[in-house]
């Protein structure tokens, strides 16, 4: 029993751990589990998260805002003519209509300074129109001369035709004539012969016809050689007229050409004279043209020395301040900024070279102003605050100089329309010079997919042809859905 009792008390109350020394040092605390579990759920849903989680692709740009339509931009009021400032006749700040006149602007060209100069261009011009009037009396008259002369040549004309004709008309007559006379020498040369064979009549040494009695009387004899003279003597005449009437045909024939020159000199003449009141119509209406220009310009430039205001606006930054300053063509004089209207307002953003070819017409873009508070989730643009959304209605073709390309962005007035954005703030509230800060939207990808794009520094997603992808039929979307792996990519792109 002692001995029993020895062993019992040898085994102490208490056994001491099992675990050993070292794993007991090197356990961990109790409190560390529950930080472990949540870093275990943590690291769970984080994964999750890349897989599953949409984030909305974008690339920022930054600008600043503008007016659409150039004509409502603001705009420089120059000084048309060189001249002094006379005075103003506005304020800084003040508002006017179009067509005020701002200012007032006095001439220092030599050639304006007379005060009579539209007057004296007037007389001018008096003098000139009734120089011109009697150049037209004068070529009137010319013209009617002209005209008599014309008729009158063409019945000169005919009438020496005629006289030429009646020449020839006797020169044939001549012709006959003569050819008569000869016919009738020749009988009668013919009757003296045969009376002269009847009385045997003969010749002297003279060569002289010696009557001699025969079978006819020497009356006869007498008579018939009377008759071969007379003959002669008329062929000799009628051969002098036919010389003469020869001569008249030619006569008529140089009168009829010499009244056809005289005529067209005289007619030359005449219309040489009226080309000359027509040049001298033409130059004085040319003067007359030129002294409707300088009386043109002189009103023109009277107007021009009253700055008129272009169009309707405010009147700011008065450059011009002394009534004594001199002024050049061209000097500002002051800036007009026309009231603004919201359908003019737009933006205009700067993209780095390395952004801007993802962009395209028509992307949406977020647009954050400054002096507006906002808070906004780049990948997550539904649930952003204080932003406005736009459109993409223009992007320049080449860069600013700075390897930045320019983008002109307006507001989304579908999306405003149906309610899912709000307006843009009011013109007067949001003026033309506010910087802006706007995200283009790209596609919706995974989060894991764009940390690692964002890690190996590629560039967004983007669609090529956004609109040619909405518009495929839904054959085509359920034949791409077929597909596996390449499909349900595309349909998560689509998102």
């Amino acid at each position: 029993m002692a001995q029993s009792a020895r062993q019992v008390g040898a085994f102490p109350a208490k056994l001491p751990p099992l675990t050993p020394t070292a794993l007991r040092l090197v356990e961990s605390p109790r409190p560390a589990r529950p930080l472990a579990f949540i870093l275990a759920l943590f690291l769970t849903l984080f994964i999750l998260a890349l897989i599953y989680v949409p984030w909305q692709q974008s690339v920022t740009g930054v600008g600043q805002l503008i007016v659409f339509s150039p004509g409502e931009r603001p705009q420089n009021v120059q000084a048309q003519i060189p001249g002094r400032l006379k005075r103003w006749l506005v304020n800084e700040g003040d508002f006017v209509e179009a067509g005020t006149v701002i200012a007032e602007i006095a001439e220092i060209d030599s050639k304006f300074l007379d005060p009579n100069q539209l007057e004296r261009l007037e007389r001018q011009r008096e003098f000139l129109v009734a120089q011109r009037e009697a150049a037209q009396n004068r070529a009137g008259a010319l013209q009617r001369q002209i005209a008599a002369l014309e008729q009158s040549r063409n019945l000169a004309i005919p009438a020496a035709a005629e006289r030429a004709r009646q020449a020839a008309d006797r020169l044939r007559s001549a012709e006959q004539s003569l050819e008569a006379a000869k016919q009738a020498l020749l009988a009668n040369e013919l009757n003296f012969e045969r009376i002269r064979d009847l009385n045997q009549g003969k010749k002297d040494a003279a060569g002289n016809w010696v009557i001699q009695p025969g079978l006819r009387s020497d009356r006869d004899f007498e008579l018939a050689r009377q008759a071969v003279e007379t003959s002669r003597a008329e062929v000799a005449r009628l051969q002098a007229l036919l010389d003469a009437a020869v001569r008249d045909t030619k006569v008529g024939d140089l009168d009829a050409r010499r009244v056809e020159n005289d005529t067209l000199a005289t007619l030359s003449g005449a219309q040489s004279a009226y080309a000359s009141a027509q040049e001298t119509i033409a130059s004085l209406s040319n003067s007359i043209q030129k002294i409707d220009i300088d009386v043109q310009n002189f009103r023109e430039r009277v107007a021009q020395r009253q700055v008129i205001a272009p169009r309707a606006g405010q009147i700011t930054q008065l450059r011009a301040v002394g009534e004594t300053e001199t002024l050049k063509s061209g000097d500002v004089l002051c800036v007009l900024i026309p009231k603004a209207k919201q359908e003019e307002q737009a933006v205009e953003l700067l993209l780095s070279d390395f952004d801007a070819p993802l962009v395209r017409l028509g992307d949406p873009v977020r647009l954050q102003f400054e002096g507006f508070p906002a808070v906004q989730f780049v990948g997550w643009p539904s649930v952003a605050i204080g932003t406005f959304g736009g459109r993409i209605v223009a992007i320049d073709a080449v860069d600013d100089g700075m390897n930045r390309f320019r983008l002109l962005v307006k507001p989304d007035y579908e999306a405003i329309e149906s309610g899912k954005d709000d307006p843009w703030p009011e013109p007067s509230m949001l003026r033309p010079g506010t910087q802006a800060t706007g995200w283009v939207m790209l596609r919706v990808v995974s989060l894991g997919f764009e940390l690692w794009r964002q890690f190996n520094g590629f560039p967004p997603m983007f669609d090529h042809n956004p609109i040619e992808r909405k518009k495929k039929p839904k054959d085509n979307k359920a034949k791409s859905n077929e597909k596996g792996g390449k499909g349900d990519d595309s349909d998560k792109d689509d998102k």
